[in-house]
């Protein structure tokens, strides 16, 4: 099944680049923010990039069975390795992901891969251990803070490919805490069963809204692990080209995300984890300041 707009009759590549924009400010505010502060030749491929990461996100959402799901990552998988039928431009993200991949020479199994990686969305089946949940934080946002320091670059080596790793581990594991009564609701369950079980804690605790204490001590463990990564990030920042550093903004957001987890009031599968909006500017502007 074509992956395919529905709305466009306008073609060409800035409809595309202003699509995927918009889509990105409205569904990745973050990243949409931190954008504004690459330069000014970066941001409609960042766009792009950020654009597909979110439509590959919704998926499980877009679709109406796993298997339509699939159907859907598989014409994504298709149209990156030129197998696609139809005119892969008629999808706008489609469209303006292959010209930030041609213009910076950006490598497409990375992008194969984190589709591959969110084959786990579309199903119910439990994460099983910590190093699972890192694994596919790492194939999500580790990859895009790598693409997207690529694409800063223009497509040359920015280094800092371990700072991406841990960078992307802290950000997705703090995402996926903000995101659990979203998740709970639709029945997925990204928290590792190993550390659930420390704690007592069943799939039927969470997708039920019981939570309990132990849910609590679950997300508190998860919380120290994206810290964990957090310092190791903070250790590799020196290993990142200072032109690259724009690409790793969203992190300067990742401490007080989890620092609003800690508040009394703080239920995790009833509290909405959000910071103003100025707030989040001034996280990203402050953090732009010791680039370079």
């Amino acid at each position: 099944m074509p992956e395919v707009d529905d709305k466009p009759a306008e073609t060409g590549l800035p409809f595309a680049q202003a699509h995927c924009e918009q889509l990105v400010r409205e569904g990745d505010p973050d990243r949409y923010y931190a954008t504004l502060f690459a330069p000014a030749a970066a941001r409609p491929h960042l766009f792009a990039l950020y654009a597909f990461s979110l439509t590959i996100a919704r998926v499980r959402e877009a679709a109406s069975n796993p298997m339509a799901g699939e159907i859907r990552l598989q014409w994504w998988r298709d149209a990156l390795q030129g197998e696609a039928r139809g005119d892969v431009r008629a999808n706008p993200v489609a469209a303006a992901l292959e010209e930030a991949i041609r213009v910076n020479r950006l490598l497409r199994q990375p992008f194969v891969d984190l589709i591959d990686a969110r084959v786990f969305d579309l199903y119910e089946d439990p994460m099983p251990r910590v190093n699972d949940l890192e694994g596919y934080c790492g194939e999500t946002a580790s990859a895009l803070f790598r693409l997207a320091s690529l694409v800063i670059g223009n497509g040359t080596e920015p280094g800092g490919a371990g700072a991406a790793g841990h960078a992307g581990v802290a950000y997705g594991l703090t995402g996926l805490l903000r995101a659990l009564p979203w998740h709970a609701r639709s029945g997925q369950v990204y928290l590792p069963a190993d550390v659930l079980g420390r704690y007592g804690v069943t799939r039927e605790d969470i997708t039920s809204g019981r939570g309990g204490p132990g849910l609590r001590r679950a997300c508190a463990d998860l919380r120290d692990l994206a810290r964990t990564h957090l310092k190791a990030f903070e250790a590799a920042r020196p290993t990142i080209a200072p032109l690259a550093g724009t690409a790793f903004l969203p992190v300067a957001l990742v401490e007080p995300y989890l620092a609003t987890m800690e508040r009394a009031s703080y239920d995790p599968l009833n509290t909405i984890t959000d910071l103003p909006r100025w707030r989040r500017l001034w996280r990203l502007w402050r953090a732009s300041r010791r680039i370079g």
